[in-house]
């Protein structure tokens, strides 16, 4: 078990290009942590966010999973995002008024962290 926590830890510090990598980060985040989800009825493009505290050898670990709304279909796809501790309060100010804006200007930011989220570009 000490292995697998050392190994999560390095894999946290680590930026992630495989797309099974990241979904194997986001199941393990979920497995840990209860979320708390904000969610988006009147967005076009998020159907919700989901963030996560996950404490690994007494250091805290903050996580937003985003479910961005699909074209194609009734879900939606998944992306997991390392955020700051103050992400979840900020986000929650803002995005009653606008998800897409919010995530714009408190999630977006962090997409570099993990290499887990789509390019806009």
């Amino acid at each position: 078990m000490k292995f697998f926590v050392l190994l999560l830890f390095f894999l946290f510090n680590t930026s992630f290009t495989h797309a099974q990598t990241c979904e194997e980060y986001m199941e393990f985040v979920k497995s840990e942590s209860y979320g708390t989800t904000y969610s988006s009825y009147t967005s076009e493009a998020i159907s919700k966010v989901t963030f996560y505290d996950v404490v690994i050898d007494y250091q805290t670990y903050y996580f937003a999973i985003v479910c961005f709304k699909s074209k194609y279909s009734y879900g939606c796809n998944e992306y997991i995002y390392q955020v700051s501790s103050t992400t979840k309060f900020n986000y929650s100010l803002d995005y009653l008024n606008s998800a897409g804006k919010a995530f714009w200007k408190h999630i977006q930011p962090y997409n570099d962290n993990l290499g887990c989220a789509p390019d806009f570009e």
